[in-house]
């Protein structure tokens, strides 16, 4: 059993202590700090700047006059409304697949699926960077994890054919996300469906972070790349670009019914809200209008100016940039110098990321303007 003094002594000695601080999000990318000022807010995921739309806001109310607060049981009980199917028929629609279900949280999304696709006598081989909830996922359903080098093909190509000549029966999932929480890059995607097919594995991509952000209609990744239908299952949140929270997974219908009757975190978990699920339907309406695309747009703008700043000018977009700055303390100090000039830009340090590549995690989103972004690269100059 953990030993509290102990445990917190040792966190501080190495800057890893953390606290909870009270922060107004704000509209115009904008947050208020516990002492009254308003900084600008470079550490909030909602990318197409939708958590204060005032459709979503409006669609929200009237969902809690004729709904009420909350679901009240859980999705196979009395939980399900008209509201949550048709989020699913959307979700569906939207990545190309049969069929979708929604969770409470990406987490329990992650948990809940990996944990019912595979067991004991079966493989997880995972991108070496993976988030948390799908590491916890894999390691819930008792197969055999494999890592494989951060979006490398070939090393992932090598783990798949050691697995199949030891086990040419096994089941395999292989897992990456198609942006990157931490570091803003993208998976190869078309690359990894092409190794997945060759060895006969299933695909899971967790779109938490390209969701809304990338594709034609904000799908993500996978229709960015156009390989949707190569992809057995396409998780995501709720809780990034759509400003709400809330995961979900599209699959195949086959799919969807076994996670129904076997994912735990589903079963057993209070249906989401139908005031979150009627504000995330408005959302999706957003997200694939002209409205949406307008806002693609200005996060690709900022992000290539951005990215120039840094001398990346050819990056792929993403939202999420890493400053990286190595140890504890001199991350935490910039993250403070940055606060006293203006700028709220939490460190990122271990367990998150790697050891001695603590780091500012900035995230653009179309609520920033151009004059903010000059700003920021004026002061980190």
């Amino acid at each position: 059993m953990i030993e509290p003094t102990k445990f917190l002594k040792e966190l501080s000695d190495e800057g890893l202590f953390r606290a909870l601080r009270n922060i107004e999000c704000l509209p115009d990318g904008m947050a208020r700090m516990a002492d009254g000022r308003e900084v600008v807010n470079l550490a909030s995921n909602d990318y197409l700047g939708l958590a204060h739309h005032p459709a979503i806001i409006s669609r929200m109310k009237d969902a809690l006059g004729r709904y009420g607060a909350g679901a009240m049981a859980s999705r196979l009980v009395t939980g399900t409304r008209d509201l949550h199917t048709q989020l699913e028929q959307e979700l569906a629609r939207m990545k190309h697949a049969e069929a979708a279900l929604c969770f409470s949280a990406g987490y329990t999304t992650s948990v809940g699926v990996i944990s019912s696709l595979v067991g004991k006598d079966d493989f997880v081989v995972m991108d070496k960077l993976s988030h948390a909830s799908l590491i916890d996922g894999a390691k819930l359903s008792g197969a055999t994890i494999r890592t494989f080098l951060h979006n490398n093909v070939a090393s992932l190509d090598a783990k798949l054919a050691q697995i199949r000549a030891k086990f040419p029966h096994a089941g395999i999932l292989v897992v990456t996300e198609s942006v990157f929480s931490m570091d803003g890059d993208r998976a190869p995607l078309a690359e990894i469906v092409d190794i997945k097919n060759k060895w006969g594995a299933v695909l899971l991509v967790d779109e938490a972070h390209g969701f809304g952000v990338l594709g034609e209609y904000g799908a993500g990744l996978a229709e960015e790349l156009g390989v949707s239908e190569g992809i057995e299952f396409q998780m995501g949140t709720l809780s990034k670009s759509a400003g709400l929270s809330g995961g979900y997974v599209a699959t195949s219908r086959a799919w969807a019914d076994t996670l129904i009757n076997s994912a735990r975190s589903f079963i057993y978990s209070t249906a989401p809200s139908p005031v979150m699920i009627a504000g995330a339907l408005e959302s999706l309406g957003i997200i694939r209008s002209d409205e949406g695309k307008k806002r693609r747009e200005q996060v690709r703008l900022l992000a290539k100016r951005f990215s120039t700043f840094l001398g990346e000018a050819s990056r792929p977009t993403s939202s999420i940039f890493p400053v990286v700055i190595g140890s504890n303390e001199d991350a935490l100090a910039a993250s403070q110098s940055l606060l006293e000039k203006g700028f709220l830009a939490p460190a990122i340090r271990f367990p998150t990321v790697p050891k001695g590549t603590a780091r500012l995690r900035i995230t653009l989103t179309a609520a920033h303007s151009i004059e903010q972004v000059d700003q920021l690269i004026n002061l980190m100059k």
